[in-house]
């Protein structure tokens, strides 16, 4: 293949812009804010699951102290009716009337029992509500540190993109001067090698695979007419002789 030194210099420019849009993707995908917003996602996740499972024992809870109170009541209530059977003279009978004061008796010690449940759960109750009121604040505390990372990582975003396409412009300015054998060749190389399809020829020394020629490699490219499109023997990449080539 032949094509003019110049074009083949214009090459290089296209390979620099290349690999500038690659260091810029590498950038993109590298930002530390994905390992950031990546690793306070999982603790969001695990501070979640425990805020559920406070809020379902703190809903337990509730329930179980509802009816602990229920129960409560009941005694308290069938006490009362005892207590007003006793008061009222309405029970006369010796036996009877024993009967109503033990039953009475142990109404008290059960409703005391059954308060100190309530009291039990109602701690429980509390400690569970505190969890949750200290998750909460866990989760939106994580959550503010997520949207921070974000805005940076878009402004990142924003940045690197409009650099990019800035670059990107300015490569099919290039490219477009460029032989479209030429290019071709370039971009099926470019493709194969890594994202270097075009390398200098500097100090006898190719900077695609930075293996310096030998003598008969030498020979071959000085020989080579100036139009003569040459590749490096060793990384079979496009080598673009300058004047600082070293032949």
């Amino acid at each position: 293949m032949n094509a003019a030194p110049a074009d083949q210099i214009r090459l290089l420019d296209v390979q620099a812009l290349d690999a500038r849009l690659q260091q810029l993707a590498h950038k993109r995908k590298s930002l530390p804010e994905h390992a950031e917003i990546e690793s306070l996602n999982k603790d969001l996740t695990q501070l979640r699951d425990l805020l559920v499972a406070s809020q379902t024992e703190e809903s337990d809870t509730s329930r179980e102290q509802t009816k602990a109170e229920q129960d409560v009541d009941q005694v308290r209530q069938r006490a009362a009716r005892d207590q007003q059977r006793l008061d009222s003279g309405a029970v006369t009978s010796p036996k009877d009337l024993e009967n109503l004061q033990r039953e009475i008796v142990s109404l008290a010690k059960r409703q005391g029992d059954l308060e100190d449940v309530v009291l039990e759960i109602m701690e429980r109750r509390e400690s569970a509500q505190e969890r949750v009121t200290e998750l909460t604040g866990r989760v939106s505390s994580v959550q503010a540190k997520i949207d921070d990372a974000t805005a940076r990582r878009d402004a990142a975003y924003e940045s690197l993109d409009g650099e990019a396409a800035s670059v990107t412009k300015e490569r099919e300015v290039i490219a477009a001067s460029v032989p479209a054998d030429l290019l071709k060749l370039y971009d099926k190389l470019r493709a194969q090698q890594g994202g270097v399809g075009a390398a200098r020829l500097y100090q006898r020394r190719c900077e695609g695979c930075h293996i310096e020629l030998n003598i008969t490699e030498l020979n071959d490219v000085r020989s080579a007419p100036r139009d003569t499109v040459v590749r490096c023997e060793n990384c079979r990449r496009i080598l673009v002789r300058t004047s600082e080539s070293g032949l």
